[in-house]
């Protein structure tokens, strides 16, 4: 998504859903009011996470073919999903920058010749395959650049204004308007994406802006794409319905602003439990949530970690990890990312031997192996541990098949003298920041530094 007020696409999500809900309400069995995803994950997402790649600023050249060298890097420190922001060709007709926004597309079969050639992606493609990993590619779906192609040959598949006129949505002066009420252009967005997935064997899609494009086109879409193999799909959008047959996961943008929150001290940890208690009646059981503390968007326009979160970035990165749900790196942040990057222009990442690199690993390696913390059903569910603290400390279980989690957030700035109460957590645990191994029971007492994190492990044997 470009730069925008989130409120504003929210809003019109909002609107968007409340529209599809209106026109399916005398459909038979409406699929919401199952609350249960009938999507099937493909196999190997089931204890995945996921890296955003911004290519343009990932190297010097910001090529497909320097990056290929740094794909082994982020295999090793845990790196499941590649996340490829978009790859294809950006419109001039009205660029906004020196190279434009990558969600201004102009070609949805080409690769940006800026960025590389279609066999220089399909070689990129092959080896993430052949390191077991997974690669996805940014869709905009919602709008095309001025000098498409389609705005000339087809310029009824088009949204237009009450004067006729073809228009860009919200302040995104680079792009216009789709018209999905036109057949012809969903018979052609589906040729396109399929056509990525046969010719390029990419393993599925990050969907702008989703919850503007209507729901069943997208189950349609996903329905085609399931006859040339399995795929994974992300929707940029938090709409439950969007889960039903469409999609694996979508953004965790109510936790995600939750924890901004709490940084500033407008809210606190009991916002926390009240959200994922929320959870069990509004997200649909099998779905996945990708949670994150940054991505382009967030980075670009709203700030860094460092600025967001200050000195509880890392215990940010810890509660995203760790929680139900996917978790999210953005280009950088195994280096410790400290500035916005350019979104329009040449910005390069300044990598610093990487800083944080062991961080991640650790925690990527541990959502791997433990089965409390893998995807949806997959995964166990979470059970908040009662402290004397309960609006600073965050201590909460996750248990699946013998393997086991207690997790210990001090989400404060302020030292914490704490207890923790009941049974739930009762064993013996290895910390994976460290190697010692603990008995804990009911009444344990710690000491917990400004934004101390602890995360405990119990493994089956």
């Amino acid at each position: 998504m470009k730069k925008l007020s989130f409120y504003l696409v929210f809003l019109a999500c909002i609107t968007l859903g409340c529209q599809n809900q209106t026109s399916q309400k005398n459909e038979p069995a409406n699929q919401k009011l199952e609350n249960i995803s009938h999507v099937v994950h493909p196999e190997w997402s089931k204890n995945a996470n996921i890296y955003e790649v911004n290519l343009r600023q990932f190297t010097k050249e910001g090529s497909i073919t320097a990056f290929l060298k740094e794909i082994p890097r982020l295999k090793n420190m845990g790196v499941d999903i590649l996340w490829m922001m978009p790859i294809h060709p950006i419109g001039i007709k009205n660029r906004k920058g020196t190279l434009g926004s990558y969600y201004s597309v102009k070609d949805y079969t080409a690769v940006n010749p800026e960025l590389g050639y279609f066999d220089e992606f399909k070689s990129m493609v092959q080896l993430a395959h052949e390191l077991d990993m997974h690669v996805i590619i940014d869709w905009v779906a919602n709008h095309t650049s001025w000098d498409h192609a389609w705005v000339d040959e087809h310029p009824d598949w088009y949204a237009k204004d009450s004067t006729g006129n073809m228009f860009a949505p919200f302040d995104w002066s680079d792009v216009v308007q789709l018209d999905y009420n036109n057949h012809e252009l969903r018979k052609a967005m589906i040729e396109a994406l399929g056509f990525w997935v046969k010719e390029a064997d990419i393993d599925g899609y990050r969907c702008d802006v989703a919850g503007m494009v209507p729901t069943e086109f997208w189950d349609t879409a996903r329905a085609a794409l399931e006859k040339i193999k399995p795929v994974f799909m992300l929707a940029e959008a938090e709409k439950e319905e969007l889960l039903i047959d469409a999609f694996d996961m979508d953004y965790g943008w109510n936790f995600h602003h939750i924890s901004n929150l709490i940084a500033k001290k407008e809210a606190n940890a009991n916002d926390l439990e009240a959200y994922f208690t929320s959870l069990d009646t509004t997200f649909p059981k099998g779905a996945y949530r990708m949670n994150f503390t940054s991505n382009h968007d967030e980075n670009s326009w709203n700030g860094t970690v460092h600025e967001r979160y200050g000195e509880g970035f890392k215990t940010f990165a810890v509660l995203m990890a760790t929680v139900p749900g996917m978790p999210l790196l953005y280009t950088g942040q195994e280096s410790a990312l400290d500035k916005r990057l350019l979104f329009f222009d040449k910005d390069q990442i300044d990598w610093k031997d990487y800083p944080l690199e062991r961080f991640y690993r650790t925690l990527l390696f541990l959502k791997k192996r433990n089965q409390a913390l893998w995807n949806g059903n997959f995964g166990g569910e979470l059970v908040r541990i009662t402290t004397d603290h309960p609006e600073t400390v965050f201590a909460f279980t996750r248990e699946k098949n013998g393997d086991k989690i207690l997790v210990i957030l001090n989400l404060s700035d302020e030292q914490k003298s704490t207890t923790l109460q009941g049974e739930e957590f009762t064993g013996e645990y290895k910390q994976i920041f460290g190697s010692e191994k603990t008995w804990l029971s009911n009444g344990f007492k710690l000491e917990l530094l400004p934004w101390e994190y602890r995360v405990y492990e119990q493994k089956s044997k």
